[in-house]
């Protein structure tokens, strides 16, 4: 696979240059397919219009923040191999890949998996709990420093446009259900010639210097059992609207559902929310298409069970 340009800049330049006091990578994001028939999406502020004073500090260590999630690594509440902008492409800017212009303004709203309304805030300490694996359970607090900056730049990002839980682009692709079962041979297959390139033949990511270029999709360092990514459904429309990166859509759906089930049949950083028995986490926290308790393709252990 040839990278283009796009993709060497996220692995030569915006990984290795990040610092807290730094904001190079401030670059304009723009939509990664063609809008439909009647549809708009919503378009970010330019850099230039960034306001002075605390605000726009803030804005400027939230950015820093979600590029590179990892300086909070030491502090426990990320502890993992991830930065937002792994599953929130481009700063959380581009359409069908989460981008916060869309969830800033879906909040507040009620999430059956914590079963209560939450504020953006909330939903924030959600993605360091599942997706960044806080360290013991326990993400960064809503009134801190780390929230409020993330919040003040997906409130700018979202600056000029509606308040609709429901904005084209939201959350990934519309995909369509697959006309054969997800398979994991077929699976690993589209992985070994469309994904190991950047996540490596054995899943965990490719590294520079000690730091995660290309994040790793299983094993300690990925997401845990509890993030969204682990439902096959939502992995499939991540993958099928921007893998391989800078080339969304190149994948069929099926190709998308099977690579999808493939990656999420290996063992990763436990549920928050264990129980203590796989069999009774899966049956209070699991009941939707995911893998959690299932047993592996591979040696037919109950996935879970060797959660590190």
């Amino acid at each position: 696979m040839i990278m283009n340009r796009y993709i060497l800049y996220i692995v030569l330049l915006a990984p290795m240059v990040m610092a807290e006091d730094a904001y190079t990578e401030l670059h304009e994001i723009g939509s990664m397919r063609d809008l439909k028939d009647n549809e708009t999406h919503h378009q970010p502020q330019d850099w230039q219009s960034l306001p002075e004073g605390e605000l726009g500090e803030s804005i400027k260590r939230g950015y820093s923040l979600f590029m590179n999630t990892q300086q909070l690594h030491k502090s426990g509440k990320v502890n993992n191999g991830m930065n937002c902008t792994n599953c929130h492409i481009g700063g959380g800017q581009v359409a069908d890949a989460a981008p916060m212009w869309a969830a800033y303004v879906s909040y507040p709203a009620y999430r059956g998996k914590n079963k209560r309304v939450n504020t953006f805030g909330d939903r924030l300490q959600g993605c360091f709990l599942y997706s960044m694996n806080a360290k013991d359970g326990k993400p960064p607090e809503v009134l801190s420093q780390e929230i409020k900056d993330l919040n003040a730049y997906s409130y700018w990002v979202s600056f000029g446009g509606v308040v609709d839980n429901n904005l084209p682009g939201r959350g990934f692709a519309n995909i369509d259900k697959p006309k054969q079962e997800p398979d994991f041979a077929r699976g690993e297959e589209v992985y070994q010639k469309q994904c190991a390139v950047c996540h490596a033949e054995n899943g965990q990511g490719r590294q520079v210097a000690e730091r995660y270029v290309f994040p790793p999709l299983w094993g300690k360092d990925s997401y845990n059992w509890g993030a969204g990514m682990h439902r096959i459904n939502t992995a499939a429309a991540f993958i099928k609207a921007n893998m391989p990166l800078g080339q969304g859509y190149s994948l069929s759906d099926q190709d998308a559902w099977d690579v999808a089930l493939y990656i999420n049949s290996h063992e990763r950083p436990q549920e928050p929310r264990f129980k203590g028995n796989v069999e009774q986490t899966k049956e209070a926290f699991h009941q939707h298409n995911g893998t959690y308790g299932l047993p592996s393709p591979l040696d037919k252990h109950i996935l879970g069970s060797q959660a590190y």
